[in-house]
C-alpha cells in the first residue's frame, strides 16, 4: 500500500494545493453546515480541520483523527495559535476511530481511502460513528497520471469508491468536480429496515 509519510507533511499545504483544493470552499461544496459535528479521518496537518472551524458552530466539535502524533501535534499547535477551541485531536488506530457510536454528523476523508488496506472495514467504522442521516465526504485522486499524488495503480476511480461506499451501506448523495487531479463524493449513512 502507498502510505503518506509524516516527513512529507509540507506537501499538504502549499500554494498549488490551495489553488486546486481550496479548503473552506471545498467543505462548503461538500455540504458541511454550521450545525454539523465533524470528524476529519486522516486529518494530517489540519488542512480541512482548521477551516471547518470557520463553518461549524463554536459549540459543536470537530474531531481531528490521525494515527501519527506528529500530525496531531501540528493540529493542536495551530488550534491554539488561531484560538479554535472546538477542535479535538484524537490519536486513532487504523480501524478504530476512538469515537462513540453515532457521535458525528459529517465525516471527511481526503486522499486517505486509497491508503487503507481493508477499505470496507474503515468505511464500516465510519458508518458506526455517524449519526442517523450522517454524511461521508470522500476526496481522492483521479485514477490517472497527475502532477501530484500516488502511482496510478494505487488510486481508486470514482466508480470504485462509489462501489465501496455502497458495500459499506452508504447511499450516494452528490458528486463534485474539484479539479483534474481530485474528485469528491458525498454519501449518506443507510439503515437496514427491520422486518416487522
Amino acid at each position: 500500500m502507498h502510505k503518506f509519510k509524516a516527513k512529507n507533511k509540507n506537501k499538504l499545504d502549499n500554494p498549488k494545493r490551495r489553488e486546486i483544493l481550496p479548503p473552506k470552499e471545498t467543505l462548503e461544496r461538500l455540504g458541511l453546515m454550521a450545525e454539523d459535528t465533524m470528524a476529519d479521518v486522516g486529518c494530517g496537518i489540519g488542512y480541512f480541520t482548521l477551516p471547518a472551524a470557520k463553518i461549524i458552530n463554536k459549540e459543536n466539535k470537530i474531531y481531528a483523527l490521525d494515527i501519527l502524533d506528529e500530525m496531531l501535534d501540528e493540529v493542536k499547535n495551530k488550534s491554539k495559535e488561531f484560538k479554535l477551541e472546538n477542535i479535538v485531536a484524537v490519536k486513532t488506530a487504523e480501524y478504530d476511530l476512538k469515537l462513540e457510536d453515532k457521535s458525528v454528523s459529517f465525516v471527511i476523508m481526503v486522499n486517505v481511502l486509497h491508503e487503507i488496506e481493508d477499505k470496507i472495514r474503515i468505511l464500516k467504522e465510519i458508518h458506526r460513528i455517524l449519526k442517523p442521516g450522517g454524511r461521508i465526504a470522500v476526496i481522492d485522486f483521479e485514477k490517472k497520471e497527475t502532477e501530484m499524488g500516488p502511482p496510478v495503480d494505487h488510486r481508486l476511480s470514482r466508480e470504485e469508491t462509489l462501489g465501496l461506499l455502497e458495500s459499506a451501506e452508504f447511499e450516494m448523495l452528490n458528486a463534485i468536480e474539484i479539479s483534474d487531479a481530485f474528485y469528491g463524493l458525498v454519501a449518506v449513512k443507510q439503515y437496514k429496515r427491520r422486518l416487522e
